[in-house]
């Protein structure tokens, strides 16, 4: 009996262990999801505040400017959710090509272009969190970043996308200061 009443206890514990490890993993992408969004918000200030002249001014010593910092931003998110889940992204084949990684302006970007890469900041975000709360990305493809970071599920892509986010709005805070 004593030992039924340990199992008991044991049992109990495990599905305590269970139910606040799940708590704890919601409670940390809705920081992840919530840091995302503002990091978005702040990168549509910047569309807002700048004209089509500075949003596509390339300073010397750069090879790209704050326009297409935003844009792949975008890029990658959706890369790093939708195509690494084997999932249609949200935006078009065309888009990835010209704001992928590797790539750098071609050509000065449109007002019309400007609006549309101001959409989809907060579009694809928004998407990306009703996809993950309907449990879409289920299918992730491990993936290894540049910087050597292994992404083995959508909740590692989706941390790792703030981190990369951080870093290009670093370099559009620096492309501010000489536009």
């Amino acid at each position: 009996m004593f030992f039924i009443g340990i199992l008991n206890l044991f049992a109990k514990e495990i599905h305590l262990t269970r139910k606040m490890t799940i708590f704890i993993k919601k409670f940390n992408m809705h920081q992840t999801f919530d840091i995302t969004v503002t990091s978005r918000k702040v990168l549509s200030n910047f569309l807002e505040k700048n004209t089509l002249e500075q949003l596509n001014k390339i300073p010397e010593g750069f090879n790209n400017n704050i326009i297409w910092n935003i844009a792949h931003i975008i890029v990658v998110q959706q890369m790093l959710a939708y195509k690494l889940s084997g999932l249609p992204m949200v935006i078009s084949d065309e888009m990835v090509e010209k704001y992928k990684r590797g790539t750098k302006p071609t050509q000065d970007i449109t007002q019309s272009e400007r609006d549309e890469i101001q959409a989809l900041l907060l579009e694809t975000i928004n998407q990306t969190i009703a996809d993950f709360e309907n449990k879409k990305f289920q299918n992730f493809q491990e993936f290894t970043s540049l910087s050597g970071y292994t992404m083995k599920n959508i909740e590692d892509a989706l941390s790792f996308n703030y981190y990369h986010e951080a870093l290009h709005t670093g370099v559009i805070m620096s492309l501010m200061k000489l536009v």
